[in-house]
C-alpha cells in the first residue's frame, strides 16, 4: 500500500473523526505511513472562524500520537493552508513557528468566495467560474510559495453544476500550463488526490492528463492523498493510484519529512 498524506480530523472545521481513529483506520488498511494535514483557512468568507486551527493543541496531540504509535505506524505533522494572496506574510510567519513535516497549499477561496457553494456559480457560465478558479491559483503561487505541493489543483470541478462532465485539461490548458510551469520553476510538487473519486468524479484531482503534463514539463514531486475527513475514506481508491501514476510517467511517489522530499518507488 501507499502513504496517505492528505488527511483531516476533528482538528479541522469539517473533520469527523478523532486523530487516533484515523490512525487505527490506516493501520487496519496496512498503510506504510500517514501525514495529517489539518485545514487552516484564514479570512474564510462569511464564517471566519470555521477553518481556524488550534495549532498548539494539534501539535501536542500529534506528538503524543506519534510516540504512542511509533512501533506501528509513522505519523507525520502537516498542514493544508487555504491560500489567498493577501495572506502571504501571515502564512510565512506561521510556518516559521512550527516544525511541520509537510505543507499543502490549496485554493479553497477565490476572490472572496468558496466554489463549494452554489453562489459562486450564479449568474455566469461554468467555464467562466472554472477559469476564474485556475487564474486565482496562479495569483496565489506568485504571492506565496512557502508550501511543498499544491493541493487538488482542479478542486473546483468537484462542486461545479456539471462537475467534470464538460471539463478537460485541454479546455483549460492555457491556464493550467502556466500553473504547472510556475510550480516546477519553484521546485514545488502536486498531489494526486483521490477525493475526486469519492465525490463521484471519473478522475482524481487533478486529472491524469494534468499529472502527465506536469511530468512532461519536468515536474518531479508528487504526493498521494485521500483527502479523508472520516475513517471510511482513509486511502480511498488507493488501489487505483499506482497504475495511474505509472501511466502518467512516474515510477515513484513522494512523502515529506521535515519539509524534505523522500522518493518511494512504486
Amino acid at each position: 500500500m501507499l502513504w496517505d498524506t492528505h488527511m483531516h480530523t476533528t482538528f479541522s472545521g469539517d473533520g469527523k473523526a478523532a486523530p487516533a481513529d484515523m490512525i487505527e483506520a490506516a493501520i487496519q488498511k496496512q498503510l506504510p505511513g500517514i501525514c495529517f494535514t489539518e485545514h487552516l483557512d484564514l479570512d474564510y468568507p462569511g464564517e471566519p472562524e470555521l477553518f481556524l486551527l488550534d495549532l498548539p493543541a494539534y501539535r501536542a496531540s500529534l506528538e503524543r500520537l506519534r510516540d504512542a504509535y511509533s512501533d506501528r505506524l509513522p505519523v507525520r505533522f502537516g498542514i493544508e493552508l487555504g491560500l489567498q494572496p493577501h495572506l502571504a506574510a501571515e502564512h510565512t510567519a506561521l510556518l516559521a513557528r512550527y516544525p511541520f513535516d509537510f505543507v499543502i497549499g490549496s485554493s479553497h477561496v477565490v476572490h472572496g468566495a468558496d466554489p463549494y457553494y452554489l453562489a459562486f456559480y450564479e449568474g455566469r457560465t461554468e467555464e467562466e467560474c472554472y477559469r476564474e478558479y485556475f487564474s486565482s491559483i496562479l495569483e496565489n503561487i506568485r504571492a506565496f510559495d512557502g508550501f511543498d505541493v499544491y493541493g487538488h489543483i482542479d478542486y473546483v470541478v468537484r462542486y461545479g453544476p456539471n462537475q467534470d462532465k464538460n471539463y478537460s485539461f485541454r479546455k483549460y490548458q492555457d491556464l493550467i500550463d502556466p500553473i504547472l510551469t510556475a510550480l516546477i520553476g519553484r521546485g514545488k510538487g502536486i498531489e494526486i488526490n483521490t477525493g475526486g473519486f469519492s465525490y463521484g468524479l471519473l478522475h482524481p484531482n487533478p486529472t491524469e492528463d494534468i499529472i502527465t503534463r506536469y511530468r512532461a514539463l519536468g515536474g518531479e514531486i508528487i504526493t498521494i492523498g485521500s483527502d479523508a475527513h472520516d475513517t471510511a475514506h482513509v486511502a480511498f481508491a488507493f488501489e487505483r493510484v499506482t497504475e495511474i501514476l505509472k501511466s502518467c510517467g512516474f515510477s515513484y511517489y513522494t512523502v515529506f519529512r521535515k519539509r524534505k522530499p523522500e522518493f518511494i518507488r512504486l
